[in-house]
């Protein structure tokens, strides 16, 4: 009997607490690709924590896979710290809140203090929770924008950040330890409830959370004088009370919520890929502004991390960019924190490498430092505990990444739909005010600093052989990198994992100071760049296309060639 299926009948003996996954085993009995699926490894518990499709068996989302992941989260507690607490959130999703009460029963079982929110809250609230009651980690049960099929689980560490490298691994290793079924204790929830060892979040902690959200206004009266109109879609996750409490507070009045989209409902019904990144999230919203149209949309993720919008041009609606909006609220906030005196000395934006380098000219116009990072918001989060640390948080001013994800301001660790939400109207109104779209004022910035064009392309790559072949293709680049992209020669090349930067052209080889990442950085003639890396929480290989023109149709024309060379290149 292989080792597989001696895991496979060990579960169906064993996982018998829910029916669900029994029912599950049974059905796929002397299926062997089916059960290699499900057993061929373990889900990883990497820098964002979990993530996988909910069902039976090691390689997935269960009750199972969350307890014993969360017992190794309590063992690396118990060695760090005497005593700890941890704070615990949970999004719309399938199971979600199940997930959330067994990483709780668990730790309360090892004599961890749990802070639980006895409702759904985005993943920004629970990086406030963290800091808010002292706690030593945080667990968000949340797979952000993936489809319904998906959960995952976030780790906090106790400065309120995702879990960086250091921690992550360590707590890895002490998960990798446990029998799945013999190493995990549990204690009765209802029992620690009434014992002190689980505790639920009040209203204190919203109330504070909304007032630092508030606190991040630049221009604080405009949103309710300008008139704007909004349609919004919390895509049927969390954001749907905080997003509009948050927009009545700043006095916006015309805000219409997508009926069908409104309330909780993890299957995502309307919107199968919940991603505000894509027109498709967008459909009802579109549908409903088909007879009456507002000014902007507005659509938030399952957890309410990150948002898209689309601004009306007065025939139809066109759908914004994360380079885009972050850009335009960079510039918002620096030029109006210029104007009024509040910018603070050495002020600090940063931003993630593949996130646009129209950020560079922004943030230099206005004598601010620039910090580029790896991917993942946790790096952004981390340097303002650097700065907190140096005695001045306040130079933090704005950091984002070109997936949709926002902060202002040093309350939270990770970015946050909410706040971006506010600015964003509060940013249009603004513009509004000065007679321009949004899209106007894009079209200034361009004029002023060159036409810059993002795109991202995706390729999928399905199952334990999708992995392998992903492991091949980054290692055949490595080996035989290309020498020119779409009529742009490759000047240099950044390889994260091997933290080295050779330029081509000179020959000369530097080190990078940045931490491990498979992640290869191509530099092409004319700034234009491709940065290709595997995905954290997808099974996919991410192409991010760089390309600057003089005019519109100069970048455009580049975009497009450089996308077509980056699919080429990452189908093999």
């Amino acid at each position: 009997m292989t080792a597989i299926m001696q895991k496979y009948d060990r579960w169906c003996a064993c996982a018998t607490e829910d029916a669900e996954l029994g029912t599950e085993l049974a059905a796929i009995v002397g299926q062997e690709e089916a059960i290699r699926d499900r057993f061929y490894q373990e889900l990883a518990f990497g820098t964002g924590g979990l993530r996988g499709v909910i069902g039976a068996g090691e390689n997935r989302m269960n009750i199972y896979t969350v307890r014993k992941a969360t017992q190794g989260l309590a063992n690396y507690l118990r060695a760090h710290y005497t005593e700890a607490a941890v704070a615990v959130a949970y999004d719309s999703r399938i199971k979600s809140d199940l997930f959330a009460r067994e990483a709780a029963r668990v730790l309360a079982a090892n004599g961890v203090t749990v802070y639980i929110f006895p409702q759904l809250e985005p993943t920004p609230v629970l990086s406030y929770a963290v800091r808010y009651y002292g706690c030593q980690a945080g667990i968000m049960v949340t797979a952000s924008h993936n489809p319904a099929k998906y959960n995952g689980y976030k780790c906090y560490g106790e400065d309120g950040c995702q879990m960086t490298d250091g921690a992550a691994g360590e707590v890895t290793d002490y998960i990798r330890a446990l029998d799945i079924f013999e190493d995990v204790q549990v204690v009765a929830y209802d029992e620690a409830v009434a014992e002190g060892r689980i505790r639920l979040i009040g209203n204190d902690l919203l109330d504070s959370y909304y007032r630092q959200v508030l606190a991040q206004q630049i221009n604080p009266t405009v949103s309710a004088e300008a008139g704007l109109s909004v349609i919004y879609t919390p895509l049927n996750g969390t954001g749907n009370v905080p997003v509009r409490e948050i927009l009545r507070r700043v006095g916006v009045q015309q805000v219409t919520v997508v009926p069908e989209q409104e309330l909780p409902d993890g299957n995502f019904p309307t919107a199968p890929y919940p991603n505000p990144e894509i027109r498709q999230a967008f459909a009802c919203a579109l549908t409903l502004a088909e007879g009456n149209p507002a000014d902007l949309l507005l659509a938030t993720d399952p957890d309410c991390d990150r948002v898209g919008i689309a601004v009306w041009d007065g025939q139809d609606y066109t759908l914004m960019s994360g380079n885009q909006v972050g850009c335009l609220l960079l510039d918002y906030i620096l030029s109006c924190r210029t104007a009024a005196g509040t910018l603070p000395e050495n002020p600090v934006v940063v931003k993630t490498i593949v996130t646009t380098n129209l950020v560079k000219a922004i943030a230099a116009k206005y004598g601010c430092e620039l910090r580029d990072l790896l991917t993942g918001f946790k790096y952004i989060g981390e340097q303002i505990g650097l700065l907190e640390q140096e005695g001045h948080p306040e130079r933090y001013v704005f950091g984002f990444e070109e997936s949709y994800g926002y902060l202002a301001g040093s309350y939270v660790r990770d970015k946050d739909a909410v706040v971006a939400s506010m600015l964003i109207v509060e940013m249009a109104s603004y513009y509004r005010q000065q007679g321009i779209t949004l899209l106007q004022r894009l079209e200034q910035l361009y004029e002023e600093h060159g036409y810059y064009r993002n795109a991202l392309v995706n390729v999928a790559f399905e199952g334990e052989q999708g992995m392998l072949a992903m492991d091949k293709l980054m290692s055949d680049l490595r080996a035989d990198p290309p020498t020119e992209l779409a009529g742009c020669r490759v000047l240099a090349c950044a390889d994260y994992r091997e933290r080295v930067y050779t330029d081509f052209v000179t020959g000369d080889r530097l080190p990078l100071t940045l931490p491990r990442s498979n992640v290869l950085s191509y530099t092409l003639e004319g700034n234009a760049g491709l940065i290709i890396r595997p995905s954290g929480t997808e099974p996919k290989i991410k192409g991010y296309v760089t390309a600057i023109g003089a005019t519109a149709q100069e970048a455009a024309e580049q975009e497009k060639a450089l996308l077509a060379q980056a699919e080429a290149l990452l189908k093999g």
